[in-house]
């Protein structure tokens, strides 16, 4: 198994990279710094494991007639083997684990005390190094072994111990580098994954920049249409100064009032950062969504629609209505093709809510090619938010029971 990809720089390694769940993945300079936790528990049970076999090993007598050199070695050369194997193994989880792992390997050839630490050094390289360090280090394991049982007492026949040596290293060190490749495995699943999720979240910021420089646009046609309503009535007032007062204390309240509104649409045009010119095309409004159920309903769609109360609500919610109509079919069409659309359309004094829902896709309906950006509603829930209102979308019970989905919004407004 290999994996493609960047390695991360050593030096962003951090304490935790032992976890299984750590991001990171093994670089080929050593390992990350180990927990204290990880370190006191692998010491103390290699330590442990070293002092059975300094035991072991130190009372063992010379064995005559097994083709091999026997000696008898003084007991105190395998203690200080033993002392010297177990003081070698924090530097296992360093980046000075090669070193200490080649210095295990000339300890295992003087004595079998060093043979726990040896092949947990061989395993140690091979999870955390390339497959070529790993394998020269498990060869110096190999011969470190060798020579041990070329001279000094072991419960096997030559060949048989070399076949074991070699055997038990060799699984050490396929063990240690599947570790190493699974590591990488993962981490690339997971960037991959964080990298898909950062794609995600700029197209979702370039869809509410795209929503927002829209009702930035929007806004614009509007403050000009009040603003040039603001010049008539200033102009009738300067060409009729003879006129009842009446009439000129009311035309100035609806310039008085139309001038604060203006003010208060330039800040949010402003706010909003309005981009270039496009197409300044009429602003679609509640007469429009009418058009937006027959169209559908030419294209096959079964929709039903209600409208109910006679309120006219500014024309930056009658638009932010339309939109929301406009993606709740284009939604049902797409995902649902063959389901009954149910749009309704309620306005009351200072706020209005619309609703879109589908019935589900109609049993062995072919959704069409092409699933989309996933941002549609996301600038809808953009435009609800900065008028003020809510927008939620989601799985809906159907009246006969089956399971669609709906996209409902209220927008209020200063009545």
């Amino acid at each position: 198994m290999t994996t493609t990809g960047t390695t991360p720089n050593p030096a962003e390694a951090r304490p935790g990279g032992w976890s299984e769940y750590d991001p990171w993945a093994p670089t080929d300079q050593g390992p990350p710094p180990a927990p204290r936790g990880i370190l006191v528990a692998a010491w103390a049970l290699v330590a442990a494991l070293t002092a059975a076999a300094t035991f072991a090993v130190a009372g063992a007598a010379p064995v005559r007639g097994t083709g091999t050199i026997s000696v008898l070695v003084p007991a105190g050369v395998d203690v200080a083997v033993g002392v010297a194997a177990v003081a070698l193994v924090p530097l296992l989880f360093t980046r000075r684990s090669v070193a200490a792992a080649v210095a295990l390997a000339a300890l295992a050839a003087i004595s079998g005390a060093a043979t726990p630490a040896s092949t947990v050094a061989t395993l140690q390289v091979a999870r955390w190094y390339p497959v070529r360090t790993a394998a020269w280090v498990a060869g110096a394991g190999v011969l470190g072994h060798a020579v041990q049982a070329l001279w000094r007492p072991v419960g096997l026949p030559l060949g048989w111990w070399l076949l074991c040596d070699v055997a038990v290293h060799a699984a050490l060190f396929g063990w240690g580098a599947y570790g190493r490749e699974r590591a990488l495995v993962l981490w690339s699943l997971r960037d991959r994954a964080r990298r898909a999720e950062a794609a995600q979240e700029q197209r979702v910021a370039e869809a509410r920049t795209a929503e927002r420089t829209r009702i930035a646009r929007e806004m614009h046609d509007t403050l000009a249409h009040r603003l040039s309503l603001l010049a008539a009535t200033a102009g009738a007032m300067e060409y009729r100064p003879d006129a009842d007062p009446a009439q000129l204390a009311a035309a100035a309240g609806r310039v008085r009032a139309g001038v604060s509104d203006a003010l208060e649409d330039l800040r949010q045009v402003i706010r909003l950062l309005r981009a270039g010119p496009d197409d300044l095309g009429p602003v679609p409004g509640l007469d429009d969504v009418r058009r937006l159920v027959d169209d559908s309903r030419a294209a096959g769609t079964t929709v039903a629609f209600e409208r109910t109360g006679d309120d006219v609500p500014p024309a930056a919610v009658a638009t932010a209505v339309f939109r929301v109509v406009q993606e709740g079919l284009t939604n049902a069409r797409r995902h649902a093709p063959g389901s009954a659309v149910r749009v309704t359309v309620a306005t009351a004094p200072g706020e209005v809510r619309v609703r879109v829902a589908d019935d589900g896709a109609a049993p062995g309906s072919t959704p069409p090619a092409g699933v989309g950006t996933g941002t549609g509603l996301v600038g809808l829930r953009e435009r609800a938010t900065l008028l003020g209102g809510t927008l939620s979308a989601g799985p809906d019970g159907a009246p006969d029971g089956s399971r669609g989905f709906a996209v409902e919004a209220w927008l209020p407004w200063d009545a």
